[in-house]
């Protein structure tokens, strides 16, 4: 029985971090660590200069694909131009709303508002729910208001995720209609070019021409990048390959800093589980192909068992079968079986198997097709996994009940 006086060793961290916040997703790091995004960042300080001064910010629109550093470099020079104000004795207030959590015009618009309320360090209370998104809005107002702000930006991240525009249209004419004081602007931030065609209107011809697209990073800016978050690590951790090696992957894969930064953190969390100190290339490559299991895993999360047991058995057939790329409906189902049976419980019937895995499909999971058969067969079905079946094994026998 574990004694519990006994805790010396048990919370040992190890010697790989120095700092592991500068690694995690969602750190926003000071100005001077954000590399390869001179122009974009001295872009948004124009749109931003006149509100350092009192005067009103102009509404900006940023396009990109994930990790490409949209929003740490919103939020990076947004925090800057606050610090700005503050030495020309403006006050600038600024809220960050991620769309993707929240989705309805009242959700974007409480956390709005409790994001201000932490700003000004009041303790006005912001209901969780019973009031409209309007009335969110008129604490925001009031606030505004009441502590006497001369500029609110408002970044509002994945805002293509909204239901709807109104929340918006109601930043952009909050002191045209007299609700506020404040010069009111918004960062938007999506990763979909065509966002700014499906705004009302009305809207669009009240904001401003300003739209920025973020390319995806090449290899030395992603290098760079790495370089500047060294010192989350202890001295002399890191071998001299592995910095190289996560940007040259990430470069070729998809030019995700988010993504590379989490592989080099991965990368020393590997090292610290196994007790050393040395971070080396071997724990780059572990640390992708685990990255690529959380992946999977988080895809599928939200299915039924019975779904993760009918990729397990196309994966399974897919990795012992390596001449083979797709397989029939029936040998799937018979190895599913043997699967499902293995976990006491009871498989569902082959038709309804069959329209699970054409599912599958539409998610990008699995490919199906017909295909004809030799004389007297006629056509059937065949299906093939279009993921490293590694990566899917290892995945769901990690997620599956023991």
């Amino acid at each position: 029985m574990f004694d519990s006086g006994e805790t010396d060793g048990i919370f040992e961290t190890g010697s790989v971090f120095a700092n592991r916040e500068l690694l995690r997703v969602g750190h926003v790091p000071d100005l001077e660590r954000v590399v390869g995004r001179d122009e974009e960042i001295n872009a948004i300080g124009a749109a931003l200069g006149p509100a350092t001064v009192g005067g009103p910010p102009e509404t900006t629109i940023i396009y990109g694909k994930t990790g490409t550093g949209k929003s740490l470099v919103a939020r990076c020079v947004t925090r800057e131009a606050h610090e700005e104000a503050k030495t020309n004795d403006v006050s600038l207030a600024y809220a960050y709303v991620d769309c993707s959590d929240y989705q309805t015009e009242a959700k974007a618009s409480r956390e709005m508002a409790r994001e201000l309320v932490s700003r000004l360090d009041t303790e006005t209370d912001v209901p969780r729910v019973g009031i409209a998104a309007s009335d969110y809005r008129d604490i925001v107002w009031e606030l505004l208001n009441e502590f006497q702000v001369a500029v609110f930006v408002v970044i509002l991240d994945e805002i293509d995720k909204l239901d709807d525009d109104e929340l918006l249209r109601s930043l952009s004419r909050a002191r045209e209609s007299g609700k506020v004081d404040a010069h009111v602007g918004a960062i938007c931030i999506s990763n979909k070019i065509e966002y700014r065609e499906r705004l009302n209107e009305r809207i669009d011809s009240s904001l401003q021409d300003n739209e920025l697209i973020f390319d995806p990073y090449d290899a030395g800016q992603l290098r760079a990048i790495l370089e500047h978050r060294t010192d989350a690590f202890a001295d002399d951790v890191l071998d001299g390959d592995v910095i190289p090696k996560v940007a040259a992957l990430a470069a070729k894969e998809h030019g995700d800093a988010r993504k590379a930064v989490d592989t080099l953190y991965e990368a020393g969390r590997l090292a610290e589980k196994q007790g050393l100190d040395t971070v080396s290339v071997e724990h780059v490559d572990d640390a992708v192909q685990q990255a690529e299991i959380n992946r999977f895993q988080k895809l599928v999360s939200g299915t039924t068992p019975h779904v993760k047991h009918i990729l397990h058995a196309l994966a399974l057939l897919t990795a012992n079968n390596p001449e083979q790329e797709a397989f029939r409906t029936h040998r799937i189902y018979d190895l599913y079986t043997r699967i499902v049976e293995r976990e006491d419980a009871t498989p569902l019937s082959e038709d309804r198997v069959y329209r699970l895995l054409k599912e599958q499909a539409f998610l990008g999971v699995t490919e199906s097709n017909h295909t004809g058969g030799g004389q007297g067969e006629g056509s059937y079905l065949e299906h093939r996994l279009l993921r490293d079946p590694d990566i899917v094994v290892k995945a769901l026998e990690n997620s599956e009940p023991s």
